[in-house]
């Protein structure tokens, strides 16, 4: 039991140390981290960011997040750089150095060599009296107390100022992009959250055939309609209106009150005004929709055209839930 409570009160320690030191960050945020979003909103080049060690990884975190957002970005190694990758670096570029401390051999061979290239440099760093702040045109200062690490030696704390701010910079270049969930669709068109942004519901209702009767339907046609088209419902409509829907449930529940069923029509065990959604949406407002009615299909439809349906097993079948 002791153990344990140690594990939890080690956690969380780390986690108020760092935590406290991303709070901190907001005190940090000064003119030339303004002035160095704006000269990247104003770029016609690309970001390249670099760095070594645990800064080259969270490096690579924040070229991922500022492509996904809208910035087009670079990553280079800080050592491979000195060994041709320099030559990805055109005037235009913006290149931001992530360092710690600001005076590692690697960084102090690095810094001269990007000046010559005629890019901006900017300073992603935790020391701001270092060389390379120094050399740099903006500093984002990234300053943190003390590691996570009991010894102060590991990067723990420090690299979670740096990612805290690499996210910083990316949302104030979406928010001043006006970058759309339109827009982020583009970017991930993979998986399910690709296909929260851009799958509509008329991309799924041609899977289905659409299951209709009319008013006057009798029982058992309304039985195989919705058997055939295996969708758990119809659609009911007076001529081309739209004025109901019958589905599994009602059925049960009117076995359980009739027992004579032989001049049962649709009308008579339909539930009227059924919940609908209009072919352009996207299919995760079916989804919400769904959740909130408690269902498990809606009507399609486009305009007052009834198109077909969606079911909360397309939606299953393709990652939305």
């Amino acid at each position: 039991m002791n153990l344990e409570k140690n594990i939890k009160r080690i956690a969380t320690n780390a986690l108020i140390n760092e935590a406290r030191a991303v709070e901190n960050l907001t005190q940090l945020i000064n003119e030339d981290f303004e002035r160095c979003v704006h000269d990247i909103l104003a770029s016609k080049g690309r970001v390249v960011i670099t760095g070594i060690g645990k800064s080259a990884i969270v490096a690579n975190k924040i070229v991922a997040t500022l492509n996904s957002t809208g910035t087009p970005s670079l990553f280079m190694h800080a050592a491979d750089a000195i060994h041709g990758d320099l030559g990805m670096i055109l005037s235009d570029d913006i290149v931001i150095c992530i360092s710690k401390s600001g005076n590692t051999p690697e960084i102090k061979v690095l810094v001269p060599l990007l000046k010559r290239r005629g890019a901006k440099l900017v300073a992603l760093v935790g020391n701001t009296e270092s060389y390379l702040a120094q050399q740099s045109d903006y500093i984002l200062n990234s300053t943190v107390s003390e590691e996570a690490c009991p010894n102060n030696l590991a990067p723990t704390t420090s690299t979670t100022a740096q990612m805290a701010l690499g996210d910083a910079l990316a949302i104030c270049l979406l928010e001043l992009r006006n970058f759309t969930s339109e827009d982020f669709a583009q970017y991930h068109p993979g998986g399910a959250l690709g296909k929260q942004l851009y799958l509509k519901v008329g991309d799924l209702t041609a899977h289905h055939n659409l299951p209709v009767v009319n008013l006057s339907t009798n029982l058992k046609d309304v039985i195989v309609e919705i058997s055939s088209k295996r969708l758990g419902a119809t659609a009911v409509l007076d001529g081309k209106k739209l004025v109901g829907i019958v589905t599994d449930g009602d059925l049960r529940r009117m076995l359980e009150k009739q027992s004579d069923i032989s001049n049962i029509k649709a009308q008579d065990i339909m539930t009227k005004n059924p919940k609908t959604i209009d072919q352009g949406e996207f299919a995760v407002k079916a989804l919400q929709l769904m959740q909130q009615s408690n269902i498990t299909q809606l009507i399609v439809k486009d305009g007052d055209e009834v198109k077909g349906f969606v079911h909360l097993h397309d939606l299953l079948k393709e990652g939305i839930v």
